[in-house]
């Protein structure tokens, strides 16, 4: 699987529906794709051989009898949807993920490496704002990397 990189702006339509960068779709094997809630109310988007590893690597350290692994298992594996591309190239987004990550017209996907970000493009405006500091911070604490 090539890397899934870049930042892509797109609308989401009255259906719930948004048009999957080509760029990014030539990287995904197959017709469909895993969405789940994410971190920093945003979605993730994994291809299904990448949400396999990931989850069955979630399954088996997590526990159902302890609550902290209870609470990333409801919040993040239990919400996940498979969804197919249609004809387009298009992926239909479950309303209740539409919902937890506040998606409305204006949308940005952000190709992450291995996974794709789906922000609503205001809230996205708002965590770059608002992290600008913890970004710097975090940077400076990767000084040991020389390019």
């Amino acid at each position: 699987m090539n890397l899934l990189t870049g930042e892509y702006r797109n609308t989401l339509d009255e259906k719930g529906r948004i048009l999957f960068p080509s760029k990014l779709r030539s990287c995904i094997l197959g017709q469909s794709i895993w969405v789940t809630q994410a971190l920093d109310r945003c979605l993730w988007l994994f291809a299904p051989e990448e949400w396999e590893k990931l989850s069955s690597k979630v399954m088996e350290a997590a526990s159902p009898f302890n609550e902290r692994n209870r609470l990333v298992l409801r919040r993040f594996i239990a919400p996940a949807q498979e969804v197919e591309f249609d004809r387009s190239g298009r992926l239909s987004i479950p309303q209740s993920l539409r919902e937890y990550a506040s998606l409305s017209k204006d949308c940005v996907l952000l190709g992450v490496s291995k996974y794709v970000e789906l922000w609503d493009a205001a809230s996205y405006r708002s965590y770059l704002t608002e992290t600008e500091d913890s970004f710097k911070n975090a940077a400076e604490e990767l000084n040991a990397i020389s390019f």
